[in-house]
């Protein structure tokens, strides 16, 4: 009877081990491989519906630390941000020049577990226009140098968002500990 037991526990043990992917992940993170992460997302990822874009103010930017050649200021509302409960974080950034009355606005979201991000609406002075067909897109993106920056100094911790929109915002404030 002791012997079919042991025998019924490592044919349990085996089993675990061959259907849980094969090696620990701790041991690929050791070596600095990356993991499959269908044990942390769920494999139909579904993203929340997106509210329309919220209503900004000049006046509550908070200014985002940009590589010195970059001749355009960027802010972000405080008001405008919210960690959605899928992992996105969703925000207003506005570019702008010091000297000039031009505003541009971008409503966009950020999926750090992935390094994304989406535009979902423009802003150029005269209202908010819908971004059609819009798509999340890899940070790395040339064209978004700013949601790159936005990511790195603000958003993500690693492949996850920051506990909350005012751990992200004291982090903002801090650029001269991100430019070390």
């Amino acid at each position: 009877m002791r012997l079919v037991s042991l025998a019924a526990l490592a044919l349990f043990i085996a089993g675990c081990a061959s259907s849980g992917g094969g090696e620990d992940p701790y041991r690929k993170l050791e070596r600095g491989e990356d993991l499959n992460h269908k044990w942390v997302e769920p494999a139909e990822w579904k993203e929340s519906e997106v509210p329309p874009p919220p209503a900004f103010d000049m006046k509550r930017l908070v200014p985002l630390a940009m590589p010195p050649y970059m001749s355009l200021k960027f802010g972000v509302d405080p008001q405008t941000m919210t960690v959605t409960p899928d992992g996105v974080v969703r925000y207003v950034v506005v570019a702008y020049r010091e000297a000039g009355n031009a505003t541009n606005a971008f409503y966009e979201a950020v999926r750090c577990s992935t390094d994304e991000y989406k535009t979902y609406a423009r802003y150029a002075g005269d209202g908010w226009s819908q971004v059609s067909k819009a798509e999340w897109k890899k940070i790395d993106d040339r064209n978004s140098i700013y949601t790159a920056e936005l990511a790195k100094q603000s958003l993500c911790r690693g492949r996850a968002p920051r506990a909350s929109v005012r751990a992200m915002l004291q982090e903002l404030k801090q650029p001269e500990q991100l430019m070390k």
